[in-house]
């Protein structure tokens, strides 16, 4: 039935000339009160009305002009209303429904004089011979409300006409709008998978810049090593092979993000705080003696500001190992607060001699520093960088509580 009615939709010529054959059959028996030019006014009438049912939605404006210059020659003429009549009720809604604004008013109008007019031009007294009146015919409050009864057809099927159209507009309006919300939520998704995406890049650089360098100290340890301490060397290269591992893990797990449509939380990895030692522990074998101090009540965190303080500690003791300079050191301590958790990362290298920040440095392309302040901002909080007193550089990083959650 729905595939029906949308074939009619689409073919509205088809219901139109369905509704105008049987007026046509009705409009073509004869007329036995006229004769002469005024039958063959009639046949006219009876063919060219239907006619134009049937093109009544494709041509509006032509179709309901032409009926009403056809009814207004037919009053003028003195043409009796005959079933082709019936006609002129469907082009009164054709004209409010479908047509310009003026031919609305048009019809309107002519509505409203249809019942004037013919109570004028075919007075109820009777005629004689000659087509000349006869008797005095209904007084004028008869007059007035056959008049008024004549027109209200006219003016109820502009009226119906009138609702159609403002039926139809708002159904457009709830198709526009229906489709402007679908657009809205596409380019809302494209946006999320825009921001995971950056995420994703966020945390990829992070993996790959910690775990690299690590294998590159120690893979430059093994060759140092290698002729006068073979047990050293086969060391370090079973913690390049282990840290290499560990960052394929984490790559595959971050990049099968990118090829499923699943959730980012099933997959990717989310470090935290107790994660911390074992991030320190591998810091300290590839040479970079680390100093760990926690204070305040150790208690479950949110998992945002989790991963934002093992991120930031992780990036900034890998500018420590590219920046800081031989003999450095580091030291990272972790405050519990009750409102709020502060992280200090500082160190002791050259600090700015080389024109390189130490903890605060950047990978040569302002990523490591631009990731830890998007990653402090997505969790509302502060991030302080600059130089150490006494040399060096710190990095303290204060995460609210509260807001996170």
């Amino acid at each position: 039935m729905h595939r029906l009615n949308a074939w009619l939709r689409r073919h509205p010529m088809v219901v139109d000339s369905a509704w105008a054959l049987p007026l046509l059959l009705v409009s073509l028996v004869p007329d036995n009160s006229q004769d002469g030019w005024q039958l063959v006014v009639h046949y006219v009438l009876a063919v060219v009305i239907p006619v134009l049912m049937v093109f009544r939605r494709r041509k509006p404006d032509l179709t309901v002009t032409v009926a009403g210059a056809l009814g207004i020659g037919q009053v003028l003429l003195n043409v009796n209303p005959a079933a082709s009549s019936i006609g002129y009720l469907v082009f009164a809604y054709t004209g409010a429904a479908f047509g310009s604004a003026w031919v609305s008013r048009l019809c309107l109008a002519a509505g409203l004089a249809a019942g004037p007019l013919t109570i004028w031009r075919f007075p109820t007294g009777g005629v004689d011979e000659e087509g000349n009146p006869i008797g005095t015919g209904p007084s004028f409050p008869q007059s007035l409300l056959l008049a008024v009864l004549m027109s209200t057809p006219f003016v109820l099927c502009w009226a119906w006409g009138r609702l159609t159209r403002v039926r139809r507009a708002y159904l457009v309006e709830l198709e526009d709008r229906a489709a402007r919300l679908e657009r809205e939520r596409d380019a809302q998704a494209k946006v999320a998978v825009a921001a995971e995406r950056a995420r994703i890049a966020r945390e990829l650089h992070d993996v790959v810049a910690h775990n690299v360098s690590v294998m590159i100290v120690q893979a430059d340890g093994a060759a140092y090593v290698l002729d006068n301490s073979p047990q050293q060397a086969k060391e370090a290269l079973g913690t390049i092979a282990s840290t290499g591992r560990q960052a394929l893990v984490e790559m595959r797990r971050l990049l099968g993000v990118l090829r499923t449509a699943d959730t980012a939380e099933e997959y990717v990895p989310q470090p935290g705080v107790e994660e911390l030692p074992d991030l320190l522990e591998q810091v300290r074998t590839a040479g970079l003696p680390v100093e760990f101090i926690t204070s305040g009540e150790v208690r479950e965190l949110p998992r945002g500001v989790e991963l934002t303080v093992y991120r930031i500690v992780q990036e900034a003791l890998t500018n420590v190992r590219k920046h800081g300079g031989p003999d450095v050191r580091a030291r990272v301590a972790v405050d519990f607060g009750e409102h709020e958790l502060a992280v200090l990362i500082e160190d002791d290298g050259r600090g700015t001699t080389d024109g390189q920040l130490s903890t605060g440095g950047t990978d040569g392309l302002g990523h490591g520093l631009i990731g830890m302040r998007e990653r402090v901002g997505m969790v509302s909080g502060s991030l302080d960088i600059g130089p150490r007193p006494g040399g060096g550089f710190r990095i303290r990083a204060v995460l609210p509580l509260k807001a996170a959650k």
